[in-house]
């Protein structure tokens, strides 16, 4: 079974790398809420802020090849 994990950032700190299930048990959050971190509406809202130092950001792990991950 093919699992994709994420990378959390906060501000432009790297906070955790894993599943969603994972990060929503860490965070006592529902899994919706960090699916929710991964789409374009939440990145328009983090850019229409006034203040947006302390935001979180959930990226999708891509790997290329064995030696390299985006």
């Amino acid at each position: 079974m093919n699992v994709k994990e994420y990378v959390v950032y906060k501000s432009e700190s790297s906070l955790w790398i894993g599943t969603i299930q994972e990060y929503a048990e860490y965070m006592i959050v529902l899994p919706a809420t960090v699916r929710f971190y991964t789409r374009p509406v939440y990145q328009s809202r983090i850019v229409s802020r006034k203040n947006a130092r302390n935001y979180i950001t959930v990226t999708e792990v891509r790997k290329i090849n064995k030696n390299f991950i985006l």
